[in-house]
């Protein structure tokens, strides 16, 4: 099969993964939803000081509320594993230990996202 690399890439190393773009506008993407979603998750919590359990499940119980937490959640964590995953792929040389470390980076944040959301919606509606 013909290489269709361009010589500067062929002496690069560089192949055509066509993924940049897109990890790029991503990280831009997230990081302009997470301006307002930061800004109400920092006056959620300063509303929410000093309140019991009860005055915290009462808040978590309206749905705009609950979707906005989660939404900040979602959104963090997806941004963290990609600016995570660009620290790993510039900086760790050796492939097996990249590998693995790029799977941790996808692992924790499902786990923690999971956790997370899991806690929000069972606040949210009782438990």
């Amino acid at each position: 099969m013909a290489d269709m690399r361009t010589p500067l890439a062929k002496v690069r190393g560089l192949g055509s993964a066509k993924d940049g773009t897109g990890h790029f506008w991503r990280i831009r993407v997230t990081s302009v939803a997470l301006v307002p979603l930061t800004l109400f998750f920092i006056g959620f919590v300063i509303s929410l000081n000093g309140a019991g359990y009860a005055e915290v499940r009462a808040s978590l119980s309206q749905p705009l509320v609950a979707l906005l937490l989660a939404l900040f959640i979602v959104l963090s964590l997806d941004h963290m594993r990609l600016g995570m995953q660009e620290i790993i792929e510039d900086y760790i040389h050796g492939e097996g230990l990249k590998v693995s470390l790029l799977m941790l980076n996808i692992f924790f944040c499902v786990i923690v996202g999971v956790i997370a959301v899991f806690s929000i919606l069972k606040l949210a509606f009782g438990g």
